[in-house]
């Protein structure tokens, strides 16, 4: 799993929950050090945790009952069912399971974004795969692989959420092509001075498989919205 702490934090959740509509669950709830916790804060817990795992629980069809009942032996060092061991196995084999079906399901999602955008008119594809449309054509140099350059973009995934703009931080960006995503080396390198493109990246031209800790996932398409101002002397 990408997460296995934000996983048993979810455990605890869902625990959480089938306490509270348990007939068994009493008005009052003891922790560990025997501080009494009230409903009201029981229930605002199991919010707070569920807040770092909605995402990986969505869809899922849960025996909350089954759960609770292993949460419960577990925390309170009953004789449980199966090893703590055999349970992480289980788990993990489970969720990674479930990882690589959504991940799939993402990937497709991105192949057929880029079939579709590929038959408009006004985009072109190159042989790498990467996308283009001119906005506006530049009329000053094109740069080469080992320029620096100078300019404003707009990064969104295909849904058209905005992960990164220089326009938001007020101020241009500069960077050597040589130390930038495929996507980007190459895409400048068809463009002049002066040009404003489109540029729809491939994951295999941008992050891959491994996405970035910046907010980028796995098998991501980025679209970029590139104002090319100039190449930095």
């Amino acid at each position: 799993m990408r997460n296995k702490s934000v996983f048993f934090f979810c455990l605890v959740l869902a625990a959480l929950s089938a306490c509270k509509n348990s007939e068994k669950t009493a008005s009052k709830t003891p922790s560990s050090d025997g501080t009494v916790l009230d409903q009201n804060i029981s229930y605002a817990l199991g919010m707070v945790i569920g807040s770092s795992c909605k995402e990986d629980f969505r869809g899922l069809e849960i025996d909350y009952n089954a759960l609770a009942r292993g949460f419960r032996e577990y925390l309170e060092d009953q004789k449980t069912a199966i090893t703590f061991e055999e349970a992480v196995a289980q788990v993990n084999s489970v969720f990674n399971e479930i990882e690589k079906e959504r991940s799939e399901t993402y990937r497709e999602e991105q192949r057929s974004f880029l079939t579709e955008n590929g038959k408009k008119p006004e985009v072109h594809t190159t042989g790498s795969g990467l996308q283009y449309q001119v906005t506006t054509e530049g009329t000053g140099a094109t740069p080469q692989k080992t320029d620096t350059v100078r300019v404003h973009y707009t990064g969104t995934f295909i849904d058209g959420t905005v992960f990164d703009s220089s326009h938001k931080r007020g101020q241009p960006t500069e960077f050597s092509l040589e130390q930038v995503i495929p996507g980007w080396t190459e895409g400048f390198q068809l463009m002049r001075e002066g040009g404003k493109y489109q540029l729809f990246i491939p994951s295999e031209l941008a992050y891959g498989s491994q996405g970035s800790p910046g907010g980028i996932p796995p098998y991501a398409t980025l679209v970029f919205e590139v104002d090319f101002l100039t190449i930095v002397k």
